[in-house]
């Protein structure tokens, strides 16, 4: 029992398993929709897209979560650009924003004196770092965006499976995708502390994906996510005290090593199913050919 409870004795220890928990709510409600959309390219590209924001008020001495949301705001305004402007699709946009916003990012912390500490924060972020006031902030950001979540939650499960199907039921499929994408810049925004902006993209998609493959409907889902979510980032903070590795990094990696245990376990099981269906015919098939009563042979009478 003391190897579980040993890593939260302490108040900066409790406070980064509340700040993970809380991103893993956030990240596993949205990343839900992110997994059923087939959007998660675009989560990747989002979660980077936040760094020149976050840079730039790290080096600014500015509130990181306006330079954040400015950021997210810019690259949506880029990516809708380029889409409306060109013939190309919308993933190409998305690849090109992803790269250069990432490193437009790097440019910028770059000029700051503390380079690669910095860098490093904002990538991986500072799990054993968070404070009350971030517990707070994050806490409100996650209300706000489970709420929206749940009001939504009818427009973005039909804009799921058909976009013709939600506008001919008089919903507006791209306002429900514009707020969602505003649900994605929040759970960014509320999760770089505790996991990084680049290590949320683990809880982003990991749990909810993992919960794809074990249940059959949206609310299942995402319970199961959120479930996982938490799990992982518990079980990632008791890895890290004892094998003294970064906190957000192990609690990242987690659901994703969750997914292909998982995934490795139903194709075990369906092959042993199958081998029992492939032996349950053969045995009915002798059963047909095989006489279930051997036939009685008469002696000839003299």
């Amino acid at each position: 029992m003391e190897w579980l409870t040993a890593p939260f004795e302490l108040g900066f220890q409790q406070r980064a398993l509340m700040g993970g928990l809380i991103a893993a709510v956030m990240c596993s409600v949205v990343g839900t929709w992110l997994v059923l959309r087939g959007m998660s390219f675009f989560g990747d590209a989002f979660v980077h897209g936040v760094m020149p924001g976050i840079a730039t008020a790290v080096l600014l001495g500015g509130n990181v979560y306006v330079g954040a949301a400015v950021a997210a705001v810019v690259m949506l305004a880029g990516i809708s650009l380029v889409h409306r402007a060109t013939t190309l699709k919308e993933d190409t946009a998305i690849g090109l924003l992803f790269v250069g916003m990432m490193a437009l990012g790097v440019v910028i912390i770059s000029m700051s004196d503390s380079y690669t500490g910095s860098l490093t924060s904002i990538l991986f972020g500072d799990a054993l770092g968070v404070s009350v006031e971030h517990l707070w902030i994050q806490g409100g950001i996650a209300a706000a965006v489970v709420l929206l979540a749940l009001l939504l939650y009818r427009p973005l499960l039909t804009l799921s499976f058909s976009e013709a199907k939600a506008r001919s039921l008089g919903m507006c499929p791209q306002l429900t995708h514009v707020l969602l994408l505003v649900m994605i810049g929040a759970a960014v925004i509320g999760s770089f502390q505790a996991v990084g902006t680049v290590l949320v993209f683990g809880l982003l998609v990991g749990p909810p994906a993992t919960a794809a493959l074990v249940t059959r409907t949206v609310p299942a889902m995402m319970f199961t996510a959120m479930v996982l979510g938490a799990f992982s980032v518990t079980l990632g903070l008791i890895l890290s005290f004892h094998w003294n590795t970064a906190a957000s990094a192990t609690m990242a990696l987690v659901p994703i090593v969750l997914f292909f245990v998982v995934l490795t376990v139903q194709a075990v099981l369906r092959r042993g199913r199958g081998r029992g269906r492939r032996a349950g015919r053969r045995v009915a098939g002798d059963a047909v050919l095989t006489p279930a009563v051997e036939p009685t042979v008469k002696e000839p009478t003299a």
